[in-house]
């Protein structure tokens, strides 16, 4: 029986995988006798093509266009037929070119093409995890990189960017493939509305009021002419409409990221013969109750005792306990300063899962 090692990321630290590397490390220190695996997992969002390559695909480079047209190298993940294609890799808010917002002209048409190198080298289900998106373009731009043609009244093609889609006349799909597409994601936003693609995350795209109405018109006037039998699907407002964009052109289907990718990984095996899973992120909070990695870590377990490590902790012992943790050990436990967690995150996520190890490598029996 194995001590299992399953966190995601702690944004803007460590890694999944680094997070995983550490704990597995500390436990090496304390108690060496514990079999340790390693299986870092993600949520569909950053770091998903990572997770999939911990888990044994391939990870394949191709040159694609950034969310600003730029040429940038991205990555895919490759298992036999099945890929893994992460929007973050070539749309996501990383990519922006020094890191300047551009709301109303960024594209997801990089991601597009990621799907059709996967294609091209012989992927028949794609996988595709859908955070940290730069653009609010319905996935007009992935569209566009499979075969879609997208014409102003003049018939001329429309430049990228979810702001132009308001001069959208005409839109001709019988351009793309068949393909069997899965959208990872665990938002149940609408395309449209207070609650949709623009008015949620415009603004972490940089988005002001008046841009926030722009990109709304585009997206209205997106789903009035490609049809908008989705732009109601809980999902669709995922990664500024890109979920609304493969539901329609593509007919992808949508399932909790999470679950999904745990799936993918093998994780639920691997849990069957662990007496131990460590999961953990950034911040285990009440968003993480509602879907995130550690809570999907936890409802796969099959009944194996789950501990959390997290960078802070903001639920109440009688929150995580009711949640289903067998405990919960955070940076900021051992350091209120938010910021040193950060900066020093690897040398004290190291201290707490030593503490982690001493506590449970004899309280768990084998």
């Amino acid at each position: 029986m194995t001590v299992l090692v399953a966190p995601d990321k702690f944004k803007g630290s460590l890694t999944a995988a680094e997070v995983a590397e550490v704990v597995a490390a500390a436990f090496a220190e304390v108690a060496p006798g514990e079999p340790v695996r390693q299986l870092p997992v993600a949520d569909g969002g950053d770091g998903t093509v990572a997770a999939a390559v911990a888990a044994g695909f391939q990870r394949i480079p191709v040159r694609v266009s950034g969310p600003t047209g730029r040429r940038i190298t991205a990555y895919y993940a490759l298992r036999g037929s099945v890929a893994v294609v992460e929007l973050a890799e070539a749309s996501g808010l990383h990519r922006l070119p020094g890191g300047r917002l551009e709301p109303l002209t960024a594209s997801s048409y990089g991601t597009g093409e990621l799907i059709a190198a996967s294609r091209a080298a012989g992927a028949t289900q794609i996988v595709l995890g859908v955070g940290g998106s730069a653009c609010t373009d319905g996935g007009a731009g992935l569209l566009t990189a499979l075969g879609a043609r997208l014409l102003d009244a003049s018939g001329a093609q429309l430049p990228p960017g979810g702001a132009a889609l308001t001069e959208l006349f005409t839109v001709d799909l019988s351009g793309l493939p068949e393909v069997d597409i899965v959208l990872a994601s665990d938002v149940d936003n609408p395309l449209l509305g207070v609650d949709g693609a623009a008015a949620v995350y415009g603004p972490q795209k940089g988005a002001g009021p008046s841009e926030i109405a722009l990109l709304e018109r585009g997206l209205a006037r997106w789903a009035e002419v490609v049809g908008s039998a989705h732009a109601t699907t809980p999902g669709a407002g995922a990664a500024g409409g890109v979920g609304f964009g493969v539901l329609t052109g593509l007919g992808a289907r949508i399932r909790p990221g999470i679950e999904l990718l745990l799936e993918l990984l093998g994780f639920p095996a691997a849990a069957r013969d662990a007496r131990l899973v460590i999961t953990g992120e950034g911040s285990l909070d009440t968003q993480s109750l509602h879907g995130k990695a550690p809570v999907g870590v936890l409802r796969a377990a099959g009944g194996t005792p789950v501990v959390a490590l997290a960078g802070r902790c903001l639920l109440s012992a009688p929150e995580w306990r009711e949640a289903g943790f067998a405990g919960v050990y955070a940076l900021t436990d051992v350091e209120p300063d938010e910021y040193r967690c950060v900066a020093e995150a690897r040398s004290l996520l190291r201290d707490r899962a030593a503490q982690l190890a001493r506590d449970f490598s004899r309280a768990i029996p084998a």
